[in-house]
């Protein structure tokens, strides 16, 4: 998820070679240093007077989640999400992601450090919006979406680290943990120009480590919630995983024209919307939160999806074959990302459960 502002320490280790990748580089830079001069320490917010009480409560309860990230998942003990900032939009970060009519395949876009990712995200809505319709001007699907937390790798602890942010510190008991363990991955293995691989690890280790915390340390009451949310991301990953691997197959069919391609793809869209207002109604009780998702759905929303769930299953066998040992899991994570990519994805591959 959403570490450009780690393109900040990229521009610092290369050179811009054009005026709007150096303007791209500022804006990071600038919005990142933004969040870092907005953040204060959770001990000084929860000890200062004037901290809202609802806002005490989610801080202290953040730092008792960041413990247990250290304690229990052996996740990294430095700075990050040991200070809180409150940022003045609904979103951290809005990413651009986009992909051909007929294809899943994301755009990528390459940097120093990172290598190549399937997004480009913005601090500003407004450039967001004008690459995406850049994208579309070029006949790309594209598709802009606002990010609440993003990671820098663990590489700019010397600045404080990657804070809490007002834009999740609300988020239910078991969906702060999971944020929060999620974006703690990404600074225990990271592979270069492989988005599947660095964001499905991270997913594994959020659902690994959500669990461990409800069983531990949530109450009755945030068991019972954070069941009923992921009942509904089940439903949600279960109709969109059909969707995508219909487009697959649609997509490569070489005795279709493209012009039926369309007309198959245009009836599957009606369908999985179709199935999503049933859904929302018998099983979800009205539950409105993925109506955005659905009425913008197209090719980038579905491939940057992909890049979420598509390795899990691999991560949670490698995990069960470590003995569910988190130190001998995050050692075999990084051999994996030190591997060359092809080589890696061929292992992971070999890992993932027949359907």
């Amino acid at each position: 998820m959403k570490r450009w502002a780690l393109l900040c320490v990229a521009a610092l280790l290369a050179g811009c070679d054009t005026l709007a990748t150096l303007g791209y580089y500022q804006q990071s830079l600038a919005g990142h240093l933004d969040i870092v001069r907005r953040a204060r320490p959770l001990d000084e917010w929860i000890a200062a007077p004037d901290t809202a009480p609802a806002l005490r409560q989610r801080l202290q309860l953040a730092l008792r989640i960041r413990d247990f990230a250290v304690a229990e998942l052996q996740l990294p003990d430095n700075r990050s999400y040991r200070a809180y900032a409150a940022l003045d939009r609904p979103a951290a970060v809005w990413n651009v992601v986009a992909a051909p009519e007929l294809s899943l395949t994301l755009q990528t876009w390459c940097f120093p450090v990172l290598g190549c990712v399937g997004y480009r995200g913005y601090y500003d809505r407004a450039e967001a919006d004008a690459l995406a319709n850049s994208l579309r001007g070029q006949g790309l699907e594209a598709l802009v979406y606002g990010v609440p937390a993003y990671s820098t790798l663990g590489m700019t602890d010397w600045l404080g680290g990657d804070p809490l942010l007002s834009t999740f510190i609300q988020w239910p008991e078991g969906e702060l943990a999971r944020l929060v363990f999620h974006e703690l991955a990404h600074q225990v293995a990271y592979a270069r120009d492989d988005t599947v691989f660095n964001e499905s690890f991270a997913t594994a280790v959020e659902r690994i480590g959500v669990q461990r915390w409800l069983a531990q340390q949530a109450s009755p009451a945030a068991r019972l919630e954070y069941a009923a949310f992921d009942a509904r991301r089940q439903d949600f990953r279960a109709l969109t995983l059909a969707m995508r691997r219909d487009l697959e197959v649609l997509y490569r069919d070489p005795a279709l024209s493209d012009e039926a391609k369309r007309h198959a793809k245009a009836a599957r869209m009606a369908q999985l919307r179709a199935d999503h207002a049933r859904i929302r109604t018998e099983r979800w009780g009205g539950f409105a939160g993925f109506d955005g998702w659905f009425q913008r759905a197209n090719n980038a929303a579905f491939g940057i999806q992909a890049a979420y769930d598509a390795g899990v299953p691999a991560f949670e066998r490698l995990y069960e074959q470590e003995g569910r040992d988190l130190s001998r899991f995050y050692a075999a994570v990084r051999r994996l990302a030190d591997l060359p990519k092809t080589e890696r994805a061929a292992t992971l591959a070999a890992l993932t459960p027949e359907n």
